[in-house]
């Protein structure tokens, strides 16, 4: 279904928002657009809602299995916005946000819906989870300028560390809260401004009323921000995503200075959530 705007989504689409989970996709480009809605499909959201310009096409089965919301482009504070509308308007409904290129994936969901894994977590006390972007590159740019390339997909295995989150009221360590760094951002942090180099995103949530998402992926509530509860490790979940190789390889002040994204720490990406815990990118928690 369609709807000119996100007005006119609220609106008419608030049946929609009274349970979920709902996945919000922000579409900045034409890049693998079919793939990340299908990808989110199959993970078993009941409503996929695709945030993008009219200029985009989509696929017939796609129009029909998606909700299109008019959005003619994507400036961080527009989509922080666009989400935060959404809270307002969805008090108590597990939300998820991405970019197109970008793909969710979490323990063991190859069998399992995200609406299990939900449900679950919501179990165990828990209003939102922590993700990980992990960066996806392709092995070879003269084949993929762009940096885009589903089948030749790498990821870097190493490399990744946190470090304390202080509060900016007392300076101290937020308790059960870090920043956390590695991939792209990492390596070529000299082409990636400060406030955009952590790789954490609270991307799966619960709405609830006065909720605010932040201009750095992070809450207004404190709880939220949280990697696990106080007595346990919790889920968390890992987005791949081309959207950091893809700006690189686009961006004029960066693109001549990367003639490749591999190293020696690049491994090629199997696309199964089996390779992600292996590799410590995102933990079960007590979900088996």
């Amino acid at each position: 279904m369609k709807y000119i705007s996100l007005d006119a989504f609220l609106e008419k689409g608030k049946p929609l928002l009274t349970k979920g989970p709902v996945a919000l996709i922000f579409v900045e480009d034409d890049t693998e657009v079919d793939t990340t809605l299908r990808h989110h499909l199959q993970c078993g959201f009941p409503t996929v809602v695709a945030l993008m310009p009219d200029s985009f096409t989509l696929p017939a089965d796609l129009e029909e299995a998606v909700h299109r919301v008019r959005l003619d482009n994507c400036p961080p504070a527009r989509v922080f916005d666009t989400i935060n509308r959404v809270i307002e308007a969805a008090p108590g409904c597990w939300l998820y946000y991405c970019y197109n290129a970008e793909y969710l994936f979490y323990p063991f969901s190859e069998s399992r819906t995200v609406g299990e894994m939900l449900a679950f977590h919501t179990e165990e006390r828990r209003d939102a989870m922590l993700t990980y972007v992990i960066d996806l590159y392709a092995d070879d740019l003269g084949a993929s300028p762009n940096a885009v390339s589903l089948d030749r997909a790498h990821l870097d295995r190493s490399g990744y560390y946190a470090l304390a989150r202080p509060d900016t009221a007392t300076g101290h360590p937020r308790e059960r809260q870090l920043d956390f760094f590695g991939g792209l951002r990492w390596r070529y942090e000299e082409h990636i401004p400060k406030t955009s180099r952590k790789i954490d995103r609270i991307a799966l949530f619960r709405a609830a009323p006065g909720l605010r998402l932040l201009p750095d992926h992070t809450f207004n509530d404190q709880e939220y921000n949280t990697y696990s509860c106080p007595w346990h490790h919790n889920l968390t979940a890992a987005i791949c995503s081309f959207r950091t190789a893809k700006a690189l390889k686009t961006n004029p002040g960066s693109t001549y200075d990367i003639p490749t994204f591999r190293w020696h720490n690049s491994t090629p990406f199997e696309w199964h959530s089996r390779q992600l815990m292996d590799l410590g990118l995102m933990e079960p928690g007590q979900w088996f």
